[in-house]
């Protein structure tokens, strides 16, 4: 069994962001913890234990998981192990930002049993993390590395946004090479996407920005793949690349299908066929649970198309791709013509596959 928990504060909202948030000054980090591990023993009874019993990782995300009080984080972590076994190897990642890492804090986390981090960096030029809202500066970024590992945490992983507009004038390729040389054992990419009633989707309706073409989409991308690689590190999904043996067990439970709870507004659970999402908003779900009623927003079953459809663009997403005979002949081809695709023992996308990701996956029979 694999655990996500959303953890909806922040202190201001990014530029590009829809997703589901509490902007807080002050956060209630005691109440929070406590609404949680309320939703967390209305699980207890869940049939899904039977064939999976052991929780094997622990992801806090959300928001920014790193503004809640270390004590919240402990209470939190002792609550989920005190209910189910905890893999002694188990990954428990926490999502921080680089202005929240301090020695104590990280020490604090370690306590705590958190063994990942993953800082939120998205660029180190000043410019683009003001033009982003975001909270911290990019002199922060290397002291906050130094205290993670100073405090025990050995696994680091560092996320950056590509494909920005141009009259930002960010030099990529300097950002990457930042963050290579701060030596993190994974680094995750992900291109700029313009989201409804966000201030970047407003900024756009208005002309005042321009998004990136696909031509520089793809040039970025491609060249984090070469720069990636380059340092050793793997390229193992679409958006991810990490040291042997650092892949993000959370995030491969997802495209392997593994089940999945998900605990704290917004979040979403799944087995097998069945998906379920909680309230979106965190004062609705803080209510639902303080009443004892459900926290869940909605529910779906996938069908045998949908889950044949799932499968297959998950595991195109990834290099463990798919079984040769999972495709049509012909489609499989014709990729490999195109370059999108190799087949040795399983058909594979390549980076310029990757990239038309979407478009291949939907044209699947």
């Amino acid at each position: 069994m694999h655990i996500y928990i959303h953890v909806p504060f922040c202190a201001r909202r990014c530029s590009y962001c829809d997703f589901a948030i509490a902007v807080r000054r002050e956060v209630p980090s005691a109440s929070f913890a406590a609404a949680l591990l309320a939703e967390w023993r209305g699980w207890q009874a869940h049939p899904a234990w039977e064939d999976s019993p052991t929780v094997e990782t622990i992801y806090l995300g959300g928001g920014t998981p790193s503004r809640l009080d270390p004590a919240a984080v402990a209470a939190i972590l002792a609550g989920i192990a005190a209910e189910r076994a905890v893999s002694p190897a188990a990954e428990t990642t926490l999502e921080a930002n680089p202005d929240d890492v301090t020695p104590a804090a990280a020490a604090a986390w370690v306590a705590a049993g958190v063994n990942r981090v993953s800082l939120g960096v998205q660029s180190f030029d000043p410019t683009v993390l003001e033009w982003m809202h975001r909270t911290h500066t990019a002199a922060q970024v290397s002291p906050a590395v130094a205290a993670l590992r100073s405090a025990g945490i050995d696994d680091i992983s560092l996320d950056l946004i590509f494909a920005l507009p141009r009259s930002l004038r960010r030099e990529w390729s300097a950002d990457l090479e930042r963050a290579l040389a701060l030596a993190p054992e994974h680094l995750s990419l992900y291109g700029l996407t313009i989201e409804p009633r966000t201030p970047l989707a407003r900024w756009t309706d208005r002309a005042e920005v321009r998004p990136a073409d696909d031509e520089a989409y793809a040039g970025e991308f491609l060249l984090a793949h070469e720069r990636m690689t380059a340092a050793g590190l793997e390229h193992y999904e679409v958006s991810n690349a990490a040291r042997p043996g650092r892949r993000a067990r959370h995030n491969s439970a997802y495209w392997r299908r593994a089940p999945f709870i998900g605990l704290g507004p917004a979040a979403h659970s799944g087995f097998g066929a069945g998906r379920q999402w909680n309230l979106r908003d965190w004062p609705a779900w803080q209510r639902a649970v303080e009443s004892g009623i459900s926290t869940v927003a909605g529910r779906e079953d996938l069908d045998a198309g949908q889950l044949r459809l799932e499968r297959r663009y998950l595991g195109l997403r990834t290099i463990d791709g798919l079984e040769p005979d999972d495709l049509p002949v012909g489609i499989r081809d014709a990729w490999e013509a195109a370059g999108w695709a190799r087949t040795s023992d399983r058909t594979r996308l390549t980076p310029e596959g990757w990239l038309r990701l979407d478009a291949l996956a939907a044209a699947l029979p």
